[in-house]
């Protein structure tokens, strides 16, 4: 399997290790990227990265590939993705897939023309064993109906430094700090319930990482804690005064077309960071936390706990042991055709409810979604 990168980040060179291992015969024969700060890790790893191409168009017309890995800055996705489309080849792309609602449009439209099963999206979590567990306990009616959920995605210091520090904290790349990072949980729980959402509301900004707030210590910005985990192009060493125009607090509430109601919260200077989920059904409750690897589900009725359980993950996965699973899924969906639990345009609806949070928080409205999903299908279906 022959596959070339455009943007070879620290997050597209580790995936390139961990395809690798999983997916028999993958190959990199080329990228894309002036400054490929991946690829001191793949070299650390083994794993060769090809002829490095001055651009997109050059790496398609010097290659023959079978998959194109799209790791480029948010903003730039929808022009990567395209030229992989109009050379035939199937794309892979990081998440988010798109960073505003007309470019989720446009790229809904190519896919009319292309195939949503042009392009495969690195919504990680839903190959997380704690969420087949969670959406097993739904299909088999043990939750019943779901009512609403409590849900966060909570960051550790280092890791809220890191968005401080790194080409993320511009909304003009990165779509902002909701759409970067928690697109994730989103497309979780718009999953889990199966309904879109309908009206959206939130609050939040930036409280943390400013100057007031700054460690007293001389050299604070050069502290271990807050540059622990490294970042690429257009990084800085300051992290309470950095030039962030990204939050890094925020709330929201969902309600879903099907009457389930959701609380989402997220925070990045959480010491002991957690991401977890409470979904309660008119039969029994579930929750988990990926971070701290378990899920419970209690009955309704009676109280019994009916699953107690815990998950192994290894130092090899950055999600929970979640990484491997998708890479080995999106293998045989290559080589065999075989399904995939999320597909570019499930991404594209969590991306869009995102991006209206977002907008629910800088307006301080209530807005409804009504006519943005007509257009969404619009520009799917053409009609």
């Amino acid at each position: 399997m022959k596959v070339g990168i455009i943007g070879l980040g620290y997050r597209m060179g580790y995936l390139a290790r961990i395809f690798s291992l999983m997916v028999p015969g993958f190959t990199v024969v080329g990228y894309v990227d002036p400054a490929p700060a991946g690829l001191g890790y793949m070299k650390e790893h083994g794993i060769a990265a090809g002829r490095a191409h001055d651009s997109p168009d050059a790496l398609l017309a010097a290659e023959t590939l079978d998959l194109l890995m799209v790791g480029s800055p948010n903003a730039m996705h929808l022009d990567h993705i395209r030229a992989g489309l109009e050379h035939g080849v199937k794309v892979f792309a990081e998440k988010p897939v798109v960073t505003s609602q007309e470019d989720t449009f446009k790229l809904l439209e190519l896919l009319r023309t292309h195939g949503t099963d042009s392009v495969m999206v690195g919504l990680v979590l839903r190959y997380a064993s704690l969420y087949r567990d969670l959406t097993r306990m739904r299909d088999e009616g043990v939750l019943g109906d779901i009512v609403s959920i409590e849900a966060s995605e909570h960051l550790a210091p280092y890791h809220g430094a890191f968005f401080m520090r790194d080409w993320r904290r511009y909304q003009h790349y990165s779509g902002g700090f909701m759409l970067e990072k928690c697109c994730h949980d989103i497309d979780l729980y718009q999953g889990l319930v199966g309904s879109r959402p309908v009206r959206v509301a939130s609050f939040g900004g930036r409280r943390t990482f400013l100057p007031g707030n700054a460690p007293s210590a001389e050299g604070v910005n050069d502290m271990e804690v807050y540059h622990r985990k490294p970042s690429g192009w257009l990084s800085t060493d300051k992290v309470f005064d950095s030039d962030a125009d990204i939050i890094d607090f925020q709330v929201a509430i969902v309600e879903f077309e099907n009457g389930v109601a959701l609380n989402f919260h997220t925070n990045i200077n959480v010491p002991d960071e957690f991401r977890r989920f409470c979904v309660i059904g008119s039969k029994g409750m579930a929750e988990g936390d990926f971070v701290r690897n378990y899920f419970r589900v209690h009955d309704a009725r009676t109280s019994q706990k009916l699953i107690d359980k815990s998950y192994e993950t290894t130092e090899l996965s950055a999600h929970y042991g979640a990484d491997e699973q998708m890479a080995a899924d999106i293998g045989k969906h290559l080589i065999d055709g075989a399904p995939l639990p999320v597909s570019v345009v499930d991404a594209l609806a969590a991306g869009l409810t995102a991006i209206k949070m977002d907008e629910a928080r800088a307006s301080r409205a209530v807005l409804d979604l009504t006519d943005s999903w007509r257009r969404f299908d619009e520009a799917l279906t053409g009609e």
